[in-house]
């Protein structure tokens, strides 16, 4: 069975998607055979391997899995690189989570998906919204793990305490498996006092939890999204390229304890 990590942060702009679309990327070239779920109404991680998610001939997506008049084998497709599938996601999957507000399973209907798959699969990364939402809870109780990542900026702990404590509650309620695989610290420059500051106080606050390699500030990992490929395709030999490298190898081994 795959093992499915949720890659969550409610706070936007802290390179969550780029972390879920790299770590996927890294985990495929190491031969695991790797899901990516985009969970995220923006649909970045689906324009961000190269799919236009305001096609309208695009079929099926998240959207009609969430609203369970489709399953998940069915919107999954493979990306250009081996090992590495996507379940792509359009704007219109914020519609859907208001449509089931008030539906029974409302909470469980990704866990459920992910359920019909998880044999065909090494891992299964959910990228999920920028927000503590239901789309957020569905992915936190169909998840083994979450993977936070944290930007070395002023407030960059602000929101991760309210996180934790939705985490608590969905380990209580629905998913008592669930573990904190780690914090990864984005957006890291190392030419300031703030970045090397705000990863000690990361460092502090999460002691063995926090990962030890930094993802950089870094123009090529800016690129690569507007050419619809990972930083590893666009450019493998740049500093946030080898930055996911890395983190990738740590994630391989946290998870295979």
């Amino acid at each position: 069975m795959a093992k499915v990590i949720c890659v969550t942060n409610q706070k936007g702009g802290v390179g969550k998607t780029t972390t879920a679309v790299n770590i996927s990327f890294y985990l495929a070239k190491q031969k695991f055979k790797t899901l990516l779920i985009d969970f995220d109404p923006q649909g970045n991680a689906t324009s961000g391997l190269g799919i236009d998610k305001n096609d309208k001939s695009l079929g099926a997506t998240m959207t009609e899995v969430l609203l369970g008049t489709a399953t998940l084998a069915s919107v999954i497709r493979s990306t250009k690189y081996k090992n590495f599938s996507l379940a792509p996601a359009t704007p219109e999957l914020a519609n859907a989570e208001v449509e089931i507000t008030s539906q029974n399973k409302r909470f469980t209907r990704l866990r459920d998906a992910i359920q019909a798959v998880g044999a065909s699969y090494d891992y299964i990364i959910i990228d999920s919204p920028p927000s503590l939402s239901l789309l957020t809870v569905n992915g936190m109780i169909a998840s083994n793990y979450l993977l936070i990542p944290v930007q070395t900026e002023f407030y960059a702990l602000e929101g991760v305490a309210q996180l934790l404590e939705s985490m608590k509650l969905v380990m209580k309620q629905a998913n008592p498996n669930l573990k904190l695989l780690g914090v990864v610290a984005t957006m890291y420059d190392k030419r300031t006092s703030l970045s090397p500051q705000v990863f000690a106080e990361i460092k502090k606050y999460f002691k063995q939890l926090t990962f030890n390699t930094t993802i950089p500030r870094n123009v090529r990992v800016a690129e690569a999204p507007s050419h619809g490929v990972p930083v590893g395709a666009y450019d493998k030999f740049s500093k946030g390229s080898k930055a996911y490298k890395e983190l990738t190898k740590e994630i391989i081994e946290r998870t295979n304890k």
